[in-house]
């Protein structure tokens, strides 16, 4: 870590990681702390918001969808403790709506996983007059139309017919999409 990166952080490093898929939380925590951030991780939005309210960080990065409820519900009580907060939401069902509702309420930056440190490194650091580049490595468009059908899937409470209806797809097609693994 060089004097002007640790610079960029600024005198107060601390990071709050929200997550529930914990290889990655551990993964992400170690890799933030080699460049220079001191991280602190929670699994859920009950540690989330009690992590903030006893350490208010300088910086956090929160997954949108946690096993017991909503994560812009940590970035609430993270803007309500310490307004300047600098906050990343990261999630794996990219829509323009959650986009919009973790921007209006307070989030510095919006990124679709699988987002890398470096991504969230310089959406935490960006200043907010200029745009961060792009990311290093962008999911196919053949990767956006599966998150955007596995998410409706999620929806409809894995209903495939539902599923179906509303993406204005035939069902047996919906199947064979749902059947195979994930493209890169």
């Amino acid at each position: 870590m060089t004097e002007e990166e640790l610079e960029d952080i600024g005198p107060d490093r601390s990071l709050l990681l929200v997550d529930d898929d914990e290889p990655f939380l551990k993964r992400l925590a170690r890799a933030m702390e080699k460049r220079g951030f001191v991280p602190e991780t929670a699994e859920s939005v009950a540690q989330g918001k009690a992590a903030a309210m006893a350490r208010p960080p300088a910086f956090a990065v929160v997954d949108l969808r946690l096993e017991d409820g909503n994560g812009l519900d940590v970035v609430e009580t993270l803007r309500e403790v310490r307004p300047d907060c600098r906050v990343v939401v990261l999630t794996g069902y990219g829509a323009i709506a959650t986009a919009v509702a973790a921007v209006k309420i307070g989030a510095t930056d919006y990124l679709a996983k699988p987002a890398d440190a470096n991504d969230i490194t310089n959406a935490l650091l960006s200043k907010g007059e200029m745009l961060p580049p792009p990311p290093e490595n962008p999911m196919s468009a053949d990767r956006v139309r599966w998150e955007h059908i596995q998410r409706v899937y999620e929806l409809c409470d894995r209903n495939v017919s539902e599923t179906a209806r509303r993406l204005n797809m035939h069902r047996r097609t919906l199947q064979r999409i749902l059947a195979k693994r994930s493209p890169k």
